[in-house]
């Protein structure tokens, strides 16, 4: 440790620190656009020039320069505040002035730092320099007039992201920051690139013209549009959700946010269900909430409960399904079901189903092995943590799946099951694998979701046994869900109880009435013609096509919700705007309609229904809270069935279109028409 006295207090830094980190510790800032804390440091913008005791009598570029024990710095000299000046008056030499049209104006770096320690003239009256615009694709609006070359994007995408299609190319004042074959970015995490541009050179253009930050109201929620829950905030004015943008959680997301989530808000308004329908006559017609409860409840007459089924979507809330659950219960049914994907596999542990290594904890392990998954695009934000570990090297990853580019080398030894087989037998990586001191294994729902998923589930736990993977101390077996909504659902219990039927059997005709809560993703004709459908959700997606009736009920956004996320971390998310038209939340709805049929939920209240979830399951009660623990028992999950030989596929046909609001997103569908070439060359 080096201690470093900054504008006269004294703290200690790690040694290898800079001279800003140093600043930042004692709790003084340091003006900086090419800096960022996590990417390299490029030295380029020369703004955080600071004066340092015993050294040449000129300013130097904190970023860049490191500590030295007993070292004295003075952020705040008149040498100081004068090249500052100098700095910005060459960096505003050709940037225009665009503050009034453009998108980042109200929260530009370059902005704040011009005011705060720029001049009040400039002695340059040449004409501005102009760039042409660039097109990155359908997210990311560029506009490199306003550009000043710091770099933060070309390191972003080289580093974080592993896509390195951006760079400088040019000499001098010819220096212009693009993309070296002009194409649309390809990064899944594309994005974040807006977050990171200091001026506003890059901005969403989606977002491009829409509103100013200071109208907009901020809601700190949490993103379901993958099972990773980032930490999000989400933008709003009025009735409608403007744009949603990544908050800080070092274990989750540190600061990054996935282009799928931050870019398919437009599919919040969008084919949305805002009235009850009815079918009559084969044909939907609108209905009052009365008509439709009357509609359901007409069917339900008589009916005994082993004849009711329900089905869990994959962006359902724990709320609403602990309701669901409890109105089953009233009914007399153990029919419930939250795996469309036909996912197979022991659940009576936890561990048997949760990122157990958490996702901070990727950071710690020393070798990979991902079986039937490909995180690059079922969780791109763990992709990115694998990549971060991956650049320390010592990290060997080894892929048992289709070949593909995961952003990271990766050593593919099979295709399927039968490479499994020979990793048990201590084949290959296997020797890899046990020679590491944390070595981790990640198994993906192209393993899970098939007929031999149970099998596959156990094979992976056994290697991983063998491989010294489940330790006291460490655990490094982990289940990667592509559902916001799966592990909620499997705490809960949300599975066939006693007697009770699952997807096939509800499926095959073993139901009547079919309650399906936001459950789109699966072939609807194969319900029977004969089974009553009720639909409740947001979107008029698969599920409503199929309903006999269609409860309209709320988006992520506009309901106060629990989630958990697939390592097991309990969230909640946060009610930003109000549901369109009739629709109501959906704990709400099921709650009215148990009044209805005069067999009454025992809560009135979401605190109470959160109440009796929590004391039932107490799991929900340790909200943002997930111990790091090891495995004291190694024993296997049940498998009933051998494994197959089938390959594993591609999970996810397009990575843009996984859920009823990014296929309702004209964002979205955008980016499938931009991709669509890479994708068939990738096939090719």
């Amino acid at each position: 440790m080096a201690k470093v006295t900054v504008d006269g207090i004294t703290v200690e830094v790690p040694d290898g620190s800079n001279v800003l980190q140093a600043a930042e510790a004692a709790g003084i800032e340091i003006p900086r656009f090419c800096y960022h804390e996590r990417l390299s440091v490029a030295g380029n913008c020369r703004m955080c020039l600071v004066e340092i005791e015993k050294a040449p009598p000129k300013p130097f570029s904190s970023c860049s320069y490191p500590v030295a024990d007993g070292m004295v710095v003075h952020t705040d000299t008149p040498m100081v505040r004068a090249a500052r000046r100098g700095v910005m008056e060459f960096l505003l030499i050709n940037h225009p002035l665009d503050c009034p049209i453009c998108d980042q104006g109200g929260e530009c770096d370059l902005q704040d730092q011009a005011m705060g320690y720029g001049g009040d003239a400039s002695r340059f009256h040449e004409a501005k320099r102009a760039r042409s615009d660039i097109d990155f694709g359908p997210l990311v609006r560029g506009v490199m007039t306003r550009c000043i070359q710091c770099t933060r994007c070309v390191r972003f995408a080289a580093e974080i992201a592993g896509v390195p299609e951006m760079g400088a190319y040019g000499r001098g004042e010819d220096t212009k920051i693009g993309t070296y074959v002009q194409k649309a970015l390809t990064s899944e995490l594309s994005g974040n690139l807006i977050d990171i541009c200091p001026v506003g050179a890059l901005t969403s253009r989606p977002y491009a013209f829409v509103a100013r930050s200071w109208e907009l109201n901020k809601t700190d929620s949490v993103d379901v549009l993958d099972a990773v829950g980032a930490a999000i905030r989400v933008d709003s004015r009025g009735p409608e959700v403007l744009r949603v943008l990544p908050r800080v959680n070092e274990d989750v997301n540190e600061e990054w946010l996935a282009d799928k989530s931050r870019f398919s808000v437009d599919g919040l308004k969008r084919r949305r269900l805002d009235s009850c329908w009815v079918r009559r006559e084969g044909r939907l017609e609108k209905a009052t909430w009365p008509e439709a409860f009357e509609a359901i409840a007409a069917k339900l007459s008589g009916l005994a409960g082993e004849r009711i089924g329900a089905v869990a979507g994959n962006l359902a809330d724990a709320e609403s399904m602990y309701a669901l659950k409890a109105l089953l219960a009233s009914l007399g049914s153990a029919n419930l079901d939250c795996r469309q994907d036909w996912a197979g596999g022991d659940v009576s542990r936890r561990d048997y189903y949760t990122f157990n290594t958490s996702i901070a904890g990727i950071e710690e392990a020393d070798a990979l092995l991902i079986v039937g998954a490909n995180p690059r695009h079922e969780a791109p934000l763990i992709n990115a943590r694998i990549r971060k570990r991956w650049l320390r090297g010592g990290f060997p990853v080894a892929v048992v799946g289709a070949a593909r580019d995961l952003t990271y080398p990766a050593e593919t030894i099979g295709d399927g099951p039968e490479a499994l087989r020979a990793l048990l037998g201590g084949e290959g990586f296997a020797a890899t694998l046990k020679a590491a001191k944390k070595p981790m294994i990640i198994v993906g729902q192209s393993a899970l979701a098939r007929t031999d998923g149970a099998a596959i589930l156990a094979a992976c736990w056994n290697l991983a046994a063998e491989t010294g993977m489940l330790t006291p101390e460490w655990h490094g077996f982990n289940v990667l869900q592509t559902a916001a909504a799966r592990v909620g659902a499997l705490d809960l219990g949300f599975l066939p109880g006693p007697g009770g039927k699952g997807m096939a059997e509800m499926l095959g005709g073993g139901v009547d009435v079919m309650w399906l809560l936001g459950a789109d993703e699966f072939n609807t004709a194969m319900i029977g013609a004969s089974t009553f459908v009720v639909y409740q959700g947001s979107h008029g997606d698969r599920g409503a096509a199929r309903a006999d009736v269609i409860l309209p009920g709320a988006a992520y956004t506009e309901k106060n919700g629990t989630y958990v996320n697939t390592e097991g971390r309990v969230q909640r998310g946060q009610l930003a705007v109000y549901p369109p038209g009739e629709a109501r939340e959906d704990w709400k709805v099921l709650r009215a309609f148990s009044a209805y049929l005069e067999k009454p939920l025992p809560f009135d209240t979401l605190e109470a229904l959160r109440g009796k979830m929590e004391a039932e399951y107490p799991t929900f009660a340790r909200r943002d809270i997930l111990p790091r623990f090891g495995c004291p028992d190694a024993t296997a999950p049940a498998a009933a069935v051998e494994m197959g030989v089938r390959p594993f596929g591609e999970w996810f046909a397009t990575y843009y279109q996984t859920d009823p609001i990014s296929r309702a997103s004209p964002t979205m569908a955008e980016c499938v028409t931009a991709h669509a070439p890479v994708a068939a060359q990738a096939a090719e």
